[in-house]
This record gives structure tokens, C-alpha cells and sequence, in this order.
């Protein structure tokens, strides 16, 4: 039987007895090493079940109820159960086993969280948004770019529980770095926890990166010669992203606080000092999106400021030329007013005598208008 059926005994049973039976089936099912980074080859929400023992990976795949049996037995080691987008039937088994908050397993499968730490009993509940940069050829006004996921962590004396929600942030690579540290890892459950938090941390600080390039391009269009001609959707697109980024990022801070400076039992006090670490990056990434924020309000007033500039300068144009239109129509109504006793009607000279005036005020308006930059 599949590790996908074991799950769906072990939620229709009671506590004992039907951990005991699906330890039977599970002794039956075949040993499947699920791998990283989707969902699992079963089909089901599991992408991973490891235990580990003094930093070291247990050869072998194993079964969940199997794995959490054989850490309690002998009283060593943890299991790492990594899921992706869990349904609430997946994830109801695995609750029981681990003894779960219900609340903490709503938030699980549900998602669209905030970052946040709560703790309930023995076990430490963390959210975190994770963020990628949406790679794009060149930013308009529709571009995504930044895609936010989530990933849940459920620590344990024992064990840790990593519920990923969103097509990116696998933690596959992750989970290969740190079997490569088996110091690190012997450190249990908070280290990888501490680990998760340093990733995700370590993807803000990319994309704000990334995020800059695209600013800076911003920037440079905007100032360009026909920067008024820039289309200002392009700035309020990149606005609404850093809004999400932000709204990723800022929350972290609180529950990161809290790693470091109030006393957890699952976190040991040689772990705080590595999420001491996680803060100031989260600092760096945070005044980073605030100074974005400015920068982008900043280029947003120069590009009205110059597209105002722009309409002043297409005014005075259109006021100039209005203006040289203006002399040669009010002479010309003049004598089309068709009175009798009119001066210089009847003269020889009077009309080319008109015409000469008329083009000598044109001319004369014109080099005034082009000194004076109307024109």
C-alpha cells in the first residue's frame, strides 16, 4: 500500500490502535525515497520523509508512522516531513501523529498567512513568505514581478514538519546543503528551522536586487531626453510589486525578534545566536524596500514634473504660434470691414504697402518668440 493510503487509515483511526495497524501496512509498502522538489512521485502532498541521527541522513526512504516510531523508540535523532499544498484529509493523519494544533493546522493547509511564530505546548508554529523574481524581457505596465509562495514550519522535540505552499521555494537544495553540514544538523530540529529562516531571507536580499535593475532602468528612461513620454504605468506597476515584497518582508521581523531574544524549549540558546544573523539581513532587505519605495515616489513626481514641464512648453508653442496667426488676421478683418471712406483703399500702394506690414510684424514676433525659447 501506497504511503498515501497509510495516511488515509491513519486519519480514520483512533490514536492507538490505528497507528499500530498502518505501522503494519507501512512494514508491507515498499521503501520509496521521495525526492525533492514537487510533489512526490505517489501523487500525494509528501515530498520527503528523512530521519536523521547525530547530523546523519538514515539510509533508506521511510514510511512517516515508521520513521516517527523508530526516533521515539530509541530516543535519538528527528524526522524531517517535507509536503507541498496539502488537502485537509492529507494533512489530518499527519496532525495526529505529531499531536498538532488545530489552528496551526488550519493556517497549514489554508495558507495566505502572515509571517508570524506561535507557539502551542512543545511545538513552535512559524510562517514565511517566500518571493522569486519573475524574469521578464522588459518591464510594461501588466509585468509581474515578484511571485510570493509560503512555506509553514512545524517544530518538534523530534521533529519538523515543512508545508510549502506556490510554485517556487523548494527546499530540496536546502535539505542536501545541510546533510552536507552534519555538525550543523546535529544541532536538531531548530537548525533546520534556523536554516529555512536564512534561506528565505537570503531570497529577499536577490530579489530586492533584482528589483533594482528594473528601477534603475526606470530611472534612466524617465531622465532620458523624451523621458515625458514615459508610460507611468511602468512606475506604478513596480509600486504594486514592491508593496507585495513588502508585505512579505516587514511582518518577519517580529517572530525573528522573538527567535532571538525569548527563550523557546525547542530552540536552544546556541541556535538564537544564529537567527541574530537571520535579523540583520532581514534589517538589510527591509531598508532596502523602503529606500525603493522612496526612490520610486521620487521618480514618479519627475516624471509628472516633466510631462507638466512638457505641456507648459507645448502651450507656449501653441501660444506663439497663435500669436503670429493673430497680426495678419486682425489686418486683414480690418479692411474686410468694407467702409467706403476707408484710408488707402483707392491707393496704388496700399496693398503691398499692408502685406510688407504685416510680414514685418510676423517676422519680428517670431525672432522674438524663437530668442525667448517659445518657439
Amino acid at each position: 500500500m501506497s504511503m498515501a493510503g497509510n495516511l488515509r487509515k491513519v486519519t480514520g483511526l483512533d490514536k492507538v490502535g490505528g497507528l499500530r495497524r498502518v505501522a503494519r501496512l507501512a512494514r508491507r509498502s515498499p521503501r520509496v525515497d521521495l525526492s525533492h522538489p514537487a510533489r512526490s512521485p505517489l501523487g500525494t502532498s509528501v515530498v520527503n520523509c528523512v530521519t536523521y541521527h547525530k547530523g546523519v541522513r538514515s539510509p533508506g526512504g521511510r514510511d512517516v508512522v515508521e520513521a516517527v516510531k523508530q526516533v521515539r523508540k530509541h530516543d535519538h535523532g528527528f524526522v524531517w516531513l517535507g509536503l507541498h499544498e496539502p488537502t485537509q484529509r492529507e494533512f489530518a493523519g499527519i496532525a495526529e501523529l505529531f499531536d498538532l494544533h488545530p489552528l496551526a493546522v488550519e493556517d497549514a493547509v489554508e495558507a495566505h498567512q502572515r509571517p508570524k511564530l506561535e507557539r502551542y505546548g512543545d511545538t513552535l508554529f512559524a510562517v514565511f513568505k517566500t518571493v522569486c523574481y519573475v524574469e521578464h524581457t522588459e518591464l510594461t505596465a501588466t509585468s509581474e514581478v515578484v511571485h510570493t509562495g509560503e512555506i509553514m514550519v512545524f517544530v518538534g522535540a523530534d521533529f519538523v514538519i515543512t508545508v510549502r505552499h506556490g510554485r517556487h521555494g523548494s527546499l530540496g537544495p536546502l535539505r542536501e546543503e545541510l546533510e552536507a553540514n552534519t555538525e550543523q544538523l546535529s544541532k536538531g530540529p531548530a537548525a533546520v528551522l534556523h536554516a529555512i529562516a536564512d534561506h528565505v531571507v537570503d531570497d529577499y536580499l536577490s530579489v530586492t536586487d533584482s528589483v533594482q535593475t528594473d528601477i534603475d532602468q526606470v530611472e534612466t528612461d524617465v531622465f532620458a531626453a523624451n523621458g515625458a513620454r514615459v508610460d507611468p504605468g511602468r512606475i506604478y506597476q513596480l509600486k504594486r510589486e514592491l508593496l507585495e515584497l513588502k508585505r512579505a518582508v516587514a511582518p518577519l521581523a517580529r517572530p525573528l525578534m522573538e527567535l532571538t531574544s525569548r527563550p523557546i524549549r525547542v530552540v536552544e540558546p546556541e541556535i538564537q545566536a544564529y537567527f541574530r544573523d537571520v535579523s540583520d539581513h532581514l534589517l538589510r532587505a527591509t531598508e532596502q524596500i523602503a529606500a525603493f519605495d522612496e526612490l520610486l515616489n521620487s521618480i514618479l513626481q519627475a516624471h509628472l514634473a516633466q510631462v507638466s514641464v512638457a505641456q507648459n512648453e507645448d502651450m507656449r508653442r501653441i501660444t506663439a504660434w497663435a500669436a503670429l496667426i493673430a497680426v495678419p488676421t486682425m489686418v486683414c478683418g480690418v479692411y474686410g470691414m468694407n467702409f467706403e471712406h476707408m484710408p488707402e483703399l483707392h491707393w496704388k500702394f496700399g496693398y503691398p504697402l499692408v502685406l510688407g506690414v504685416i510680414a514685418m510684424a510676423c517676422v519680428t514676433l517670431y525672432r522674438g518668440f524663437k530668442r525667448n525659447g517659445w518657439l
